[in-house]
């Protein structure tokens, strides 16, 4: 039974493969430089990649009816993806694939259609050491990345077929095909904090350990679908996609809007200075509170090698978070949580200690590649103050000292500058409220490089909705605060900090 079973759903890989191409024409050869981005955006968008139905299951953050994950975060043309699905109760399904980007506004456009297919129940893994869920589940299909797949963010959309008077029901599965080629901008997915608070199957993160929030030797596994956003608003029609919806898509959304040369990768791509390098500018997007110690040190060299770095996101680089490889010897598979950058805030001591316990420094202290740092207290919501209106990143913004951009700081963010850093400049300070009761200390710093580069710190998980707002994108609320949406102000100072970074940025093989 079980080699009939395989028999047929490789017969089923390789239908679906072959009809891909007769249901969306097939890309025009990939080019270099911003001229691909361009290309690419003016291809025929849609906004059918977003879900309409969706059922999580009562309890818990899963949608069993339909259900996926990749076989790996990031993936180059040429390289087999395996895609991993499960539906309960057995169902067919088909599995479209899109592209993220501007295409004149719609926000994406379809690559590739598969199926039907068959669908069949897979099973939730026990937890095993560590309080890891990591399945092991029978690949749905097998894609090969085509050479014409331009470098992005990819989701996934998976449909059940409706049967008689039974509904279709969708969730997402994401990955992000990367490239080696020299490019203006680098853009980082935050996807080992996704994984960290992904609560898939039914309470299992990074913060779900019976012994407490941050207690000690817990690891998650990539190898797992994502659960529904379980953090600062409820969005059960982006389960599947991580957070990208949330915090990664509006920067992808304006950027490919202005035509800029970027490439994108995970954080499990940037483990070596050279994978920096080879961009102009570096950025960091979101909530990006998760990483590796190799990538700090990659980060940190390429800071010395005259790469610019723009942290358009809060809470970053705070948690020592090894990557490890699966059982099957794929790389950089399993998160863990060894501890926080940089020492204790021992101003702050005993709320620190109250919140995170055990919790001990694993870490430099990551003012050294951002400038500030997280603080105690870590999240609220407030205003983004100028303090330095003479300085060129404000440049035709018409911003004075003083002037504010409304709820633009939040809900995770940096405080306590690295003062004493040489040139470093504080371009935006204020404070930022808890629940409306506990004040805390934003700022947003400048400093120089190495080599006429810069290092940029927005100082907020929330800048990107400054920029855009694409069609499935919601504005978040957390703490009484929120966001009102784009801002020219907000747009034009990310404008002058890419001009200033393309024209001083090193590329370097």
């Amino acid at each position: 039974m079980a080699s009939d079973r395989l028999d047929r759903r490789a017969l089923l890989r390789t239908a679906a493969a072959s009809g891909a191409c007769a249901a969306v024409p097939c890309p025009a050869p990939q080019v270099s430089g911003n001229a691909a981005i361009v290309q690419e955006n003016q291809r025929e968008g849609t906004t059918d990649w977003q879900l309409t139905r969706v059922r999580i299951n009562r309890g818990t953050y899963r949608t069993s009816l339909i259900e996926g994950y990749c076989s790996h975060q990031s993936i180059a043309a040429g390289e087999t993806l395996q895609v991993f699905v499960s539906t309960d109760p057995a169902s067919t399904y088909r599995l479209e694939i899109f592209r993220m980007g501007y295409y004149g506004g719609l926000g994406a456009r379809q690559v590739a259609e598969f199926g039907p297919l068959q669908g069949i129940p897979q099973p939730v893994p026990e937890i095993g050491p560590r309080r890891i869920r990591q399945c092991r589940w029978e690949p749905a299909l097998e894609v090969r990345i085509p050479s014409e797949w331009l470098s992005g963010v990819y989701l996934g959309k998976l449909t059940t077929v409706p049967v008689g008077d039974r509904p279709y029901w969708q969730s997402y599965i994401v990955f992000i095909v990367r490239d080696q080629r020299q490019a203006d901008i680098l853009f980082q997915c935050s996807d080992n904090t996704w994984q960290a608070y992904n609560r898939w199957p039914e309470n299992e993160s990074l913060y779900t350990h019976p012994g407490g929030a941050h207690f000690p030797g817990v690891a998650v596994s990539f190898d797992r679908p994502y659960g529904k956003y379980c953090q600062i608003l409820d969005a059960p029609l982006s389960v599947g996609s991580g957070e990208f919806l949330l915090w990664e898509y509006p920067l992808c959304f304006w950027l490919e809007q202005h035509g800029y040369d970027v490439t994108y990768c995970s954080n499990s791509d940037v483990l070596d200075a050279d994978a920096v390098t080879r961009a102009r500018a570096f950025i960091s997007v979101g909530h990006d509170e998760y990483w590796d110690l190799r990538q700090y040190r990659a980060v940190e060299s390429a800071i010395a090698r005259g790469t610019n770095i723009l942290w358009l996101s809060g809470n970053s680089v705070y948690m020592v978070s090894p990557l490890e490889a699966a059982p099957d010897g794929r790389p950089g598979r399993i998160l863990s949580r060894a501890g926080c950058y940089g020492a204790l805030r021992s101003e702050e001591s005993q709320a620190y200690h109250q919140i995170f316990g055990p919790l001990q420094s694993a870490g430099p202290d990551e003012r050294r590649i951002i400038g500030a740092r997280t603080v105690v207290p870590f999240n609220g919501g407030g205003d983004w103050i100028c303090t330095r209106p003479e300085h060129w990143a404000f440049a035709n913004t018409g911003m004075r000292a003083g002037d504010a951009i409304p709820g633009l700081v939040g809900w995770e963010y940096h405080g306590d500058p690295d003062v004493h850093r040489p040139g470093l400049e504080v371009l935006g300070q204020g404070t930022a409220w808890a629940g409306g009761e506990r004040p805390g200390r934003w700022a947003a710093t400048i400093f120089p490089g190495g080599d006429q580069n810069f290092v940029f710190n927005a100082s907020t998980v929330w800048w990107t909705q400054g920029l855009a707002s694409p069609p499935g994108h919601m504005l978040p609320w957390s703490h009484f605060s929120r966001p009102h949406g784009p801002d020219p102000r907000v747009q034009q100072i990310t404008h002058n900090l890419l001009k200033r970074a393309l024209a001083t940025g090193r590329t370097i093989r």
